[in-house]
């Protein structure tokens, strides 16, 4: 029977120990930082080459004579201009004829009376 009563005790601390639950310690010491490895060598940079020789410039050829200019032609003789003809005489004009006479205007007649009693005459021309 001890064995029994001791499972019970046991069951019943776990099944109590579930229902409930205590709040979290403080935090631990925060561990050491590990060493930064050795820094690696760093390579040499190699020597600017030398700038070659520069080449010799060639001797400039000389300048060919100028040529002689040709002379220079005579010119031709101008020709003669001819005589101009003579121009005809210009003919006489002729007269003009005499204006007509202009005929002799006729009379115009009595005008008609308006709505007055004035009577205007028109003597003849």
């Amino acid at each position: 029977m001890k064995l029994t009563h001791l499972a019970v005790a046991t069951l019943m601390s776990l099944s109590l120990g579930a229902c409930f639950s205590l709040p979290a310690g403080p935090p631990g010491p925060q561990g050491a930082t590990g060493d930064t490895g050795a820094k690696g060598n760093t390579g040499y940079t190699g020597a600017t080459g030398g700038t070659g020789a520069t080449g010799y410039t060639g001797a400039t050829g000389a300048t060919g004579g100028t040529g002689a200019t040709g002379g220079a032609g005579a010119m031709g003789a101008t020709g003669d201009t001819g005589a101009t003809g003579y121009t005809g005489a210009t003919g006489a004009t002729g007269y003009t004829g005499a204006t007509g006479s202009t005929g002799a205007k006729g009379n115009t007649g009595a005008r008609g009376t308006t709505t007055g009693d004035t009577v205007v005459i028109v003597p003849a021309r």
